[in-house]
């Protein structure tokens, strides 16, 4: 708070000043000179008057200077009153415009008032000054005020929030938008600190004297306001930073979210953020710094602190870009100590503070790392790690580990790791991602640890209020992604605005009773939004970048192409104008248009790591370290982003677990997570604005501001509000202000206020559709009250005028008056001056002027009694008065007693006529809801017969069912019989498998034991091979070291040549190693061509094998068609074809598998041949010079190689002993797994035996039900299918045994798959083995020949140089004499190409004006066309009000139709009511006879039911004899005949009831007769109430007849008032004709002048190509000339230097030669100059060329303007055509409406007539029938009374018949109940059969299973035997080769280890014995394998 808060009167800032603003003066001015707001450059807008006008144009006077200026139409806008002047919504403003929401905001802002509302919009300016307007004083004048009551302030929203959160229920949100430096971080504080005054716990604690439960509970109440205050200087010291247009800028958005309980007291916050600017802590703009925190950080930190943070100056950090700035007013020191108090307050602890001081001093030091390119290669290298040794004891990492992490990480190639050396440019940047990271992580750490202090979770929060505190709109130059991901943003945030602003103008309009077409004007940003989030279809910018991060080799380039190849047709997107432009696409936003440049959007959308160092963070010592980094598996690391730019491969680029996310998908997320948190809350909106960017108090630049208002959604708003009726005034004020233009329109006395305003509407003429009339306010349009006021000023300015000139005239006449009398006066004066002096000396006068006064006594006394007299006569009219008085008192006392007698009579007729429509209703009622209940009972003895024949129905279906039932069973009684001996021999058999089983399971427990014994051996045998590998790294050093020696030994051969000849000896060794290599690979070749006889002889039988399940297909087809009832069985043969089917594609996979190794090998064997040829020709080359190198290697290598031996014949013997014992133990393990797996698959078998019997019972049970109606068609079958039987039997016996034999076949077929896929894994391995062995002698003799040949090489190389430096002597000296010749010829040609020059350069400039004249008449023509468009729209304007007021017109005129129809309806319903009377007496006639016949119709139905109860006891009785004969027939089924006994007593018991229900609807019978009877009497009385009810309406008739005799005289008005509007419309034609002649002519004009400019346009096209074809060649010769010229200066100079170098460099050999390499190195540099130079003038013509396309399409452009316009010509007649169809066809709807009036006349005429007529028939007729419906009223009233007993007692009989029905109803669904267990019953005899039949099927399939699954067995036991013996048999071979140490045959294969699926188990990665075992099973399969029959 500032100062000049106790001196200042804080409400000069909040109040306007209300007598500025209604000031008479400034309202006079406004009306006199018709002032607008037209644009200003340097104001924005500047008022002016309206002085002529001039068509479009318009001259106006400035305000201001009084200059005078010419303006176009359109950009003039209208100016509010004075009355509206700093208003304190906007949205009130008549003429809502740019112009007046600026102005509005200007004033204010410049009286102080920096807050302002614009409908749901709180705008504030930021006054870059303090204001005494926050302090407590404010708070609680805000506190508990309603918005409107108070000036617009940041509290007054807080309050209303608050308010509407505990009175509603409802959550709130306060959004604060702006630029930085706007004020939303100060407006967030400013809502906090009055939500934490408002609703502190602990005030409220006091005030109501609630005692707290402990005093640590009150502390911590008092304590929260003040966290929730003291959360945000640390948030500000960790998340702002200064930038140029503010000092203590959020570089992050935040959602604060305060909670409070139910009484309104906050219980906790919660605080979430957005998009942290991370790239600020490693690099600053100029004058701009870093997070507070650094600085704060190094210039408060103790010295303790420094040594333990290890803490430099200011300018030793490379991340601080500008040093030290410091922010004026402020002292880093002192925020220091205010943070580390806010942290205490927040309850960090001092080992946290210290663990984040840390964290951010690590990340000022990962800036002082500095890394160089090494000399020779590109590789990075650290010369000094004193900063990484800072920065890792700040960590706690290890250093050598971070700097190896940094330098070479471990980068994934496909499943290995390798180390891969990273340049200086990606170190830097691996460093810099590191910092950004670990910073970003500390600072959402520091969030979540203010969240934890804030939470309370002791009292829970019923509502919440909170408060976004984000980025506005931007609008760079280039904007970038984080700019994308704010306007994205910012967008959702309108999108919330527009659609609470819409609902709100929804409501209110609801509420107010108005009928508006609703717009949801949230749906208008929707495409923008879907542009940009959208996933697919097309899919959203967002959705791409994922897409294309996901992809390799993706570029910045290769993502904007797709987004332009997908949305480049999008309404909101644009593709760049130019090619040249810096933006790659453009977003149309509802701010405006943005730009966007692509650059680097992949890589911060992918935000990547060195995963490396990412790891060691997370393994740190540091505890908050590694808890900061606890989410390494999210991260995107190097390597996938490597992959990106090398591989081709997507799987480098998959995430760790699946788990990371990009950017965009975080923030998507987030902010998803945000709007459905707004959405569910009441959204308060609050608009930051910055004045200026120089940070100065009182001034406001208006452009910036216009672009902030429209970047804030104000002017959007302002949209909205246009499109409805924004502006809405009280009935009262309305009435009170504009009550003045319509002084005759509302009659003297009380009016509600609606009706006077309607009223003042119809006398005011407003067209209906620029206002609405609500339930208390009236609505308008924009500019509708400006236009009142307007009005109304000229009113008052008349009334004014004319009271003026009353007053004058009335001053002036006294004033003549005064001086008639003056002069009267001086006239009579200067008389008896003149007889005065006549007289003065006469005697008798002087007598006279002595006698006078003596007389006025006697006259006094007259006078006395005139007054007596006058007295008396008063007196006695005052007497009469006050008699008169007491008469009027007493007559008024009288007329109002009887006023009183009167109205309480009418209340008593009118309480009795309301009585009597009461009865009248009530018997109404009565009488439908008795024809109801008939209706029922009718319905219901119609659903009794229908269920009665049902029943009869059902009978006779369940005698055939129970014939059907009795053959069945015996068919049952004989199936399960021999189902019983089947179950016998099953069961037998299943005991001998249980038996097989558990034999099995033994020697499984057996195996088990002998694996784990293996196991041991095996561990012991690797802990044995660990010791042996370590002996062979010790040799691989001893090995080293005699590399080493070997290459001082070299250096020593180049020394002595002589010892060549001993190279011959080595020479001969390599000879004998080429003849090994050439008979290996005959070896390997002979292999190859086994291995295809091999696979011949697979593909051989895999076709036989194919055949005969071919053969077996369509035998199991027919068997199909033959036996359906077998399905089951059948299934299962399917089951076994579809696995041998797999099996014979695992065969073909495996031949095809076979086949790649087959080329792989191929292509092996033809590199190694390459190789081989290579090393031979080379050895040629060199026998000679090699051989004498050789000798003295032989001496020195032979003990080398004697020691080698050595080692080699000792690690043979060692590896051979292992690798027997390595065979021994994985033989067992094999056979172990062998046999597992084995028995696994007889349990995965019995297991599936088992689901498949439960699945066939379910299945079996679904198809029950739906057999029930094909059992009577498979009863008939069954007897067929028995005879069928025994054949099939025999049938399915033969398929069985084929099935075996196939069965055995595809066995045998696996079997040998499984051989070859061993022998082709050992193949492989071995090839690999032996690969390696020659890899590594390869590398030893490649290494000795390759030092041997740089020998040569350089030896070669001298004499070449040599040799090469005399010749280049020669060769240079040749050119100079040369280049001499050409010199003097291009100085010859130079001459010529001068002048040619010149005259090239004067086209140029005639060009050139040329061009600018076209450029010029370009413009003119442009802007031409745009004065015809502006023209065109207001034209178009015009042209819609005049069709609004034709509208109106019709409007009218379908009013009076609508009128006259009315008119009309009204004699057709008397007419209707008449007739209706008449029709329900015949009615109620009629239902009496219906009445009568129904009854009829129910004895009739009794008599029916009876019989049909007879007919059910015969049917029972037939069941009773049927069910005795099942009993005698079948002994053994006795339960089914005992429930059909339960079912006969039941139906027994069933007939009974029916019987008792019979009697019932009897009795119900006799009640409906009589019921009919008081029916009868009830219609008499109803038809007197009728009469009753007809005088009631002829009394009604006449009041409407004097109703209607109004409604013919206001027609008759209306009439008039129609003929004059026609007149006005006629004439309103004649102007709209005129104007459209004028436009024609207007536009025919425009017609020419096109014509012309693209006649000009041609002949400037023509001239230009011409142009451009002469510019060409020129440029051509000139180019080439130029070029020529250079090059043969260039030469000149260069021979000349190397001359003088020449004679120079002759002495020494060697200097020479190193000069003339330097001199060749810069003449190729002169020939690319030389060559670039015609490259740049290639360009400039390219340019030129490119500029001519422009101009071309330009003008290609203009021809489409050109033809628009025709167009739109071409339409805007069309609508001058239809406008004067319509105007025809308006007069012939004012002729016709003319007729249709004068009918209307004769019409009113005749019914006149009419109705005297009827009136005197009428009253006629009504006087006898008055006296007879009295009597009539009299006898009604008696049978009132007896009817109202009659109805006691019919309610009585009601109930009774009620109840009987509801027991009829509960029989008969007891009747239902029965039927259904009946059928029940026959569905359960159905499923037993069923089930019998089933379970002799079942135990079929398990006898058959059973067999199978025996025959299995025994197969796996002779497969495990033959497969031990065929691996005993490959062991002993192999031990005997490797004894004889013979070579050994292997093959190779690349696609080696592929899953096989053998009998359930899978062979992955196979052991060396299972190899073996294949290689031995390939030696045996050579030998042909015998057919199987």
């Amino acid at each position: 708070m500032s100062h000049r808060s106790g001196q200042e009167d804080p409400e000069r800032y909040l109040f306007v000043d209300r007598a500025v603003v209604y000031n008479p003066a400034s309202q006079a001015d406004w009306t006199a000179k018709k002032l607008v707001w037209i644009p200003s450059e340097r104001h924005g807008f500047e008022a002016a008057s309206i002085r002529e006008e001039r068509g479009e144009e318009v001259l106006v006077e400035l305000a201001e200077n009084g200059k005078k200026a010419v303006v176009n139409k359109d950009d003039i806008q209208k100016m509010n009153p004075p009355k509206f002047s700093k208003v304190e919504d906007m949205a009130e403003l008549t003429c809502l415009n740019e112009a007046s929401v600026l102005h509005n905001l200007k004033d204010r802002y410049y009286s102080g008032l920096i807050y302002t509302y614009s409908g749901l919009f709180c705008v504030v300016i930021n006054p870059y000054k303090n204001l005494p307007i926050y302090s407590e004083n404010i708070i609680e004048m805000y506190r508990g005020k309603k918005r409107h009551e108070m000036p617009p302030h940041i509290y007054a929203i807080s309050e209303s929030a608050y308010r509407c959160m505990l009175q509603d229920r409802e959550d709130q949100s306060i959004l604060c938008t702006g630029e930085s430096g706007a004020g939303k971080t100060e407006n967030t504080k400013k809502v906090i600190q009055y939500l934490a005054h408002v609703a502190s716990s602990h005030k409220g604690r006091k005030d109501h004297n609630i005692p707290p439960e402990s005093p640590k509970a009150f502390k911590l109440q008092g304590e929260l306001e003040r966290q929730l205050l003291q959360a945000n200087p640390i948030l500000e010291s960790f998340g702002n930073a200064k930038t140029v247009k503010n000092d203590n800028s959020s570089r992050f958005g935040k959602f604060i979210r305060i909670n409070f309980d139910v009484t309104g007291y906050i219980v906790g916050a919660n605080i979430e953020t957005y998009l942290l600017e991370k790239s600020r802590a490693i690099r600053q703009a100029k004058d701009e710094r870093t997070f507070h925190i650094f600085y704060q950080l190094l210039a408060g930190a103790g010295e303790h602190l420094r040594t333990d943070l290890l803490l430099e100056g200011f300018n030793s950090y490379r991340f601080l870009s500008n040093g030290n700035i410091p922010i004026p007013g402020q002292q880093d020191k002192d925020n220091f100590q205010e943070t580390m108090e806010a942290m205490h307050i927040m309850s960090f602890s001092h080992e946290e503070i210290v663990c984040m001081l840390k964290v951010v001093s690590a990340v000022l030091q990962f800036g002082n790392i500095v890394f160089k390119k090494e000399r020779n290669t590109d590789q990075a290298s650290m010369p000094e790690n004193t900063a990484a040794q800072k920065l890792c004891h700040l960590l706690g990492m290890n250093v050598m580990e971070f700097t190896r992490a940094i330098l070479s990480p471990r980068i994934k190639v496909g499943r290995d790791y390798v180390q891969k050396a990273q340049t200086k440019e990606q170190a830097d940047f691996a460093i810099e991602a590191l910092a950004k990271a670990t910073y970003e992580r500390l600072f959402r750490w520091l969030v979540h640890r203010i969240n934890k202090a804030l939470d309370r979770t002791k009292r829970q929060g019923a509502s919440f209020i909170g408060i976004l505190d984000i980025a506005g709109f931007e609008i760079f130059e280039l904007n970038s992604f984080e700019q994308l991901c704010i306007n994205y943003t910012n967008e959702k945030l309108q999108q919330l605005f527009n659609h609470t602003m819409f609902i709100l103008e929804q409501e209110e309009y609801q509420r107010e009773g108005i009928e508006w077409s609703f717009i949801d004007f949230g749906l208008d940003l929707q495409p923008c939004i879907d542009l940009i989030e959208r996933p697919t279809n097309p899919p959203g910018i967002l959705a791409l970048l994922d897409e294309e991060c996901w992809f390799p080799k993706a570029t910045d380039k290769t993502f904007v192409d797709k987004v332009l190849q997908e949305q480049g047709t999008h309404a909101k997107f644009q593709k760049p104008r130019q090619l040249k432009d810096k933006a790659d696409f453009c977003i149309i936003h509802y701010a405006g248009r943005v730009d966007y440049k692509a650059d680097e959007w992949l890589m911060k959308n992918m935000d990547p790591l060195n995963d490396n160092v990412a790891t060691l963070l997370h393994q740190s010592a540091d505890k908050f370290v590694a808890e900061l980094w606890k989410d390494v598996d999210r991260i995107v690391g190097l390597d996938q982003v490597a992959g990106m730019n090398e591989t081709a491969f997507g799987a480098a680029y998959k995430t760790k677990k699946g788990m990371f996310r990009t950017v965009g998908q975080l923030y998507k997320e987030q902010l998803s997570k945000l709007m459905a948190t707004l959405r569910n809350t009441n959204p308060n909106f609050v608009r930051c604005i910055i004045p200026n960017h120089e940070k100065r108090a009182g001034k406001l630049d208006p452009h910036l501001v216009l672009d902030q208002l429209r970047c804030n959604g104000v002017l959007e708003g302002i949209r909205i509000c246009r499109q409805g009726f924004p502006n809405r005034i009280v009935f009262q004020e309305f009435r009170q202000r504009y009550e003045i233009l319509t002084p005759n329109a509302i009659p003297k006395g009380f009016m509600d206020g609606k009706q006077a305003c309607e009223r003042m509407i119809r006398a005011l003429e407003l067209d209906p559709n620029l206002f609405r009339i609500g339930q208390s306010k009236i609505f308008f349009r924009a500019g509708v009250l400006a236009h009142l006021e307007e009005e109304r000023d000229l009113k008052i300015t008349d009334i004014i005028i004319y009271f003026q000139a009353v007053c004058r005239g009335y001053l002036a006449r006294k004033a003549f008056a005064k001086k008639q009398q003056q002069l009267s006066a001086l006239k009579v004066l200067q008389r008896n001056c003149a007889a005065y002096l006549k007289l003065r000396h006469w005697q008798w006068w002087r007598l006279f002027t002595k006698v006078k006064p003596l007389l006025q006594v006697t006259r006094q006394e007259e006078e006395m009694q005139a007054k007596d007299e006058e007295l008396v006569k008063v007196k006695e009219k005052q007497s009469k008065v006050e008699g008169e008085l007491v008469e009027m008192e007493r007559k008024h006392q009288q007329l109002m007693e009887e006023k009183n007698i009167l109205a309480e009579q009418l209340q008593a007729e009118t309480e009795l006529f309301a009585e009597a429509e009461e009865m009248r209703a009530r018997l109404a009622a009565k009488k439908q809801e008795l024809e109801e209940i008939l209706h029922d009972l009718e319905s219901r003895v119609e659903e009794e017969e229908e269920r009665n024949q049902s029943l009869q129905n059902e009978k006779k279906k369940m005698q055939s069912h129970i014939q059907d039932l009795e053959e069945q069973l015996d068919e049952e009684e004989a199936a399960r019989q021999k189902l019983q001996l089947e179950k016998v021999t099953a069961e037998a058999k299943m005991k001998k498998y249980e038996e097989d089983i558990l034999l099995l399971e033994d020697q499984n427990s057996k195996f088990h034991k002998e694996k784990k014994l293996q196991e041991d051996r095996i561990n012991e045998m690797t802990s044995t091979l660990a010791e042996e590998e370590e002996k062979a790294k010790n040799l691989g050093k001893v090995k080293n070291k005699q590399e080493m020696m070997m290459v001082d030994l070299e250096e020593r051969l180049k020394k002595e040549e002589k010892t060549r000849q001993e190279l011959e000896k080595a020479k001969r060794k390599l000879d004998g190693e080429t003849s090994d290599f050439q008979d290996q690979i005959a070896e390997l070749q002979a292999q190859i061509e086994e291995l295809k006889v091999q696979l011949a002889k697979k593909e051989e039988e895999l076709q036989a094998l194919q055949t005969r399940g071919e053969d077996e297909v369509s035998q199991k087809n027919n068997a199909l068609k033959q036996v359906r009832e077998l399905q089951a069985q059948l299934s299962e043969l399917q089951e076994d074809l579809e696995s041998e089917k797999q099996a014979r594609n695992k065969a073909e996979k495996l031949k095809r598998d076979l086949s790649e190794e087959l080329e792989a090998l191929k292509t092996e064997l033809e590199d190694t041949l390459d190789t081989t040829a290579a090393q031979q020709e080379l050895r040629t080359k060199r026998e000679q010079e090699v051989a004498e190198l050789k000798k003295t290697i032989d001496e020195e290598t032979k003990n080398h190689e004697a020691q080698i031996q050595e080692m080699r014949q000792r690690h043979g013997t060692a590896l051979e002993e292992l690798s027997e014992q390595l065979e021994q133990a994985k033989r067992f393990k094999a056979n172990l797994e062998k046999t597992k797996q084995s028995q696994e698959s007889t349990n995965k078998e019995l297991a599936s035996e088992v689901k498949g019997l439960q699945q066939a019972k379910t299945d079996s049970e679904h198809k029950r039900k739906k057999l029930e109606g094909q059992l009577q068609e498979f009863m008939a079958r069954v007897t067929e299918g028995e005879r069928t039987k025994g054949e099939l039997a025999d049938r399915t016996h033969k398929l069985q045994t084929e099935l075996d034999n196939v069965s055995t076949l595809l066995e045998d077929a696996e079997r040998k798959g499984i051989k070859m896929a061993k022998d082709a894994t050992g193949l492989e391995s071995q090839l690999q083995d032996t690969q390696e062995l020659l890899q590594e002698e390869t590398r030893q003799k490649l290494n000795l020949s390759s030092r041997i040949r740089q020998l040569e090489e350089e030896k070669n190389a001298l004499q070449e140089q040599q040799e090469e430096d005399e010749e280049a002597r020669k060769n240079l000296e040749k050119q100079n004499l040369t280049l001499q010749a050409q010199l003097v010829e291009t100085k010859k040609k130079l001459e010529d190409d001068v002048g040619t020059m010149d005259g090239l350069e004067e086209t140029k400039k005639k060009l050139q004006k040329d061009m600018e004249l076209t450029s010029q008449r370009l413009e003119e023509k442009t802007i031409a066309f745009e004065k015809m468009e502006k023209t065109k729209t207001r034209l178009q304007q015009e042209l819609d009000d005049l069709t609004v007021d034709l509208d109106h017109q019709r409007q009218i005129v379908s009013n009076l139709e609508k009128k006259q129809k009315k008119f009309d309806q009204m004699l057709a319903e008397e007419k209707s009511i008449s007739a209706r009377y008449a029709e329900e007496r015949d009615r109620a006639e009629a239902e009496a006879r219906e009445k009568e016949t129904k009854a009829l119709s129910m004895t009739r139905a009794l008599d029916e039911a009876l019989e049909a109860k007879e007919e059910l006891e015969r049917t029972n009785k037939q069941l009773r004899a049927e069910m005795e004969d099942l009993m005698s027939s079948k002994d053994d089924v006795g339960k089914n005949v005992h429930e059909l006994e339960k079912s006969k007593r039941t139906l027994e018991q069933q007939l009974e009831e029916m019987r008792t229900q019979l009697e019932e609807l009897e009795d119900e019978l006799q009640a409906t007769e009589d019921a009919k009877l008081r029916l009868e009497v009830n219609m008499q009385a109803m038809k007197a109430q009728y009469e009753r009810d007809l005088q009631g309406r002829d009394d009604q008739n006449d009041e409407k007849k004097r109703a209607l005799v109004k409604q013919v005289r206001e027609m008759e008005a209306e009439l008039e008032d129609e003929r004059k509007q026609r007149a006005l419309a006629v004439a309103a034609k004649k102007k709209l004709e005129m104007d459209l002649k004028d436009v024609e002519g207007q536009i025919e004009g425009a017609n020419k002048a096109r014509d012309e400019a693209i006649k000009q346009l041609r002949k400037l096209q023509a001239q230009m190509k011409d142009y451009q074809r002469e510019l060409e060649d020129a440029r051509a010769s000139r180019d080439e000339i130029f070029a020529q010229s250079k090059e043969n200066e260039k030469k000149l100079k260069s021979l000349e230097a190397e001359i003088l170098q020449l004679h120079e460099d002759l002495a020494a050999s060697e200097r020479g030669r190193r000069h003339a390499e330097q001199e060749r190195d810069e003449l190729q540099d002169e020939i690319s100059n030389s060559t670039s130079g015609k490259s740049a003038l290639m360009d400039e013509k390219r340019r030129l060329e490119a500029r001519i396309a422009q101009l071309e399409e330009e003008l290609e452009e203009e021809q489409g303007n050109m033809e628009l316009l025709n167009d739109r010509f071409r339409k805007t007649t069309m609508q001058v055509d239809t406008l004067t169809t319509e105007l025809s066809g308006e007069r012939s709807a004012a002729q016709k409406s003319e007729n249709a009036r004068q009918q209307l006349e004769r019409q009113n005429k005749e019914l006149r007539a009419k109705l005297g007529e009827l009136e005197g028939s009428v009253k006629s007729r009504f006087k006898a029938s008055i006296t007879a419906l009295e009597a009539k009223i009299a006898q009604l009233e008696e049978q009132l009374e007896q009817e109202a007993k009659e109805r006691a007692a019919a309610n009585k009989i009601v109930r009774r018949t009620e109840k009987k029905l509801k027991e009829v109803c509960m029989q008969v669904e007891d009747e239902r109940r029965h039927a259904d267990q009946f059928k029940e019953q026959m569905e359960k005899s159905n499923s037993r059969m069923k089930q019998l039949k089933r379970q002799l099927e079942e135990a079929e399939e398990e006898s058959t299973r059973a067999n199978a699954s025996r025959r299995k067995l025994q197969r796996e036991l002779d497969d495990a035997t033959e497969a031990s013996e065929g691996l005993s048999r490959e062991v002993n071979t192999l031990k005997s080769r490797l004894r004889r140490g013979g070579p050994i045959s292997f093959s190779s294969s690349r696609s080696g280890r592929r899953p096989l699926q053998v009998e359930g188990t899978s062979l992955d990665l196979l052991s060396d014995d299972e190899l073996e075992n294949k290689i031995t099973d390939n030696n045996a399969n050579e030998t042909p394998a015998p057919q199987p029959e």
